[in-house]
């Protein structure tokens, strides 16, 4: 009698165990009665028919991340490229998750890099390396469409690598190398001829100015002998030749004032000069009118 009241004891003890469920916070379990599913346990403590029911699958509610294995894919130009990534996605509806799919790990998996080889595929090499985000938008797109079915949410896709093989970067290497040279070079001709041009412009206006210098000049010289001739129209030859000793005369002067000069030659002919300068100021004076201004005398180079 003791023996069975310790039998039920035992029983009713490891009933208790059987029934009583602890389900942890981020997951759902389903609960099976003689293998068909009739109810999910909520996080927290749970009672279960002992022997009659029994859990059936622990589901993650949580956002579960998973590898999309690196494989080599064939882009539309017929180049090769190595691409991994990873999927965030979550579990919103627990019974078609754990019934309507088998091994869902390994199913979005599969998935994935199945799609991935077919939206790579329909781009170009360079469309690859520069359009990561319109992939990773791609391939979200038709996993969450195509994960709806066993209740799961692709929350985001990233792409970690696409790296296409060493032949190919060496030769991206080689082709970026030549274009900057080509720019270098490029660079540098428009350079040279721009300063060429500039200095071509330079030289034009420096001789546009110089004409106009001479030009300017010119004109006043005409202008400056057509006074002399004006002037000398009533004097003659000796106003002439007044002018002429003059600007001699001036020429000396600045001879003469030259600090580096110690020593002034005089020609001969100088005697000639004086007494040119000395006849044509007599003759300005003997035409000059009463009362006007009188021209000096010749002074020390009168003829003697």
């Amino acid at each position: 009698m003791e023996f069975v009241l310790l039998a039920i004891i035992v029983v009713a003890v490891i009933a208790v165990f059987q029934g009583v469920r602890t389900v942890p916070q981020g997951q759902i379990w389903t609960v099976e009665r003689f293998g068909r599913f009739v109810r999910t346990l909520e996080p927290g403590l749970s009672l279960i028919v002992p022997v009659v029911d029994r859990v059936g699958h622990r589901i993650s509610i949580q956002e579960t991340v998973l590898d999309i294995p690196e494989q080599a894919v064939i882009t539309k130009d017929n180049a090769a490229v190595l691409v991994d990534g990873i999927v965030y996605y979550r579990v919103m509806d627990v019974v078609k998750a754990a019934y309507q799919v088998a091994e869902l790990g390994k199913a979005l998996e599969a998935l994935a890099m199945t799609n991935l080889r077919s939206v790579i595929g329909s781009m170009t090499f360079d469309e690859t390396l520069s359009k990561r985000e319109e992939i990773s938008q791609q391939l979200m797109t038709v996993l969450d469409a195509a994960t709806d079915p066993w209740g799961v949410k692709v929350t985001r896709v990233e792409l970690r690598k696409v790296e296409p093989p060493q032949n190919l970067i060496e030769a991206m290497n080689l082709q970026m190398t030549a274009e900057r040279r080509r720019r270098a070079v490029v660079a540098e001709a428009d350079g040279k001829r721009e300063a060429q041009v500039l200095e071509a412009r330079g030289r034009m206006e420096a001789a546009e100015m110089d004409a106009r210098a001479r030009e300017r000049l010119a004109e006043a010289e005409a202008k400056a002998v057509e006074v002399v001739a004006r002037a000398g129209a009533g004097a003659g030859g000796a106003a002439l030749s007044y002018f002429i000793a003059d600007k001699y005369m001036a020429a000396l002067k600045g001879i003469a004032s030259n600090p580096s000069a110690k020593t002034l030659v005089i020609p001969v002919e100088s005697a000639s000069m004086a007494g040119t300068i000395a006849q044509a100021m007599a003759a300005l004076s003997a035409t000059s009118p009463a009362g006007g201004p009188q021209v000096p005398s010749a002074g020390p180079f009168a003829p003697r």
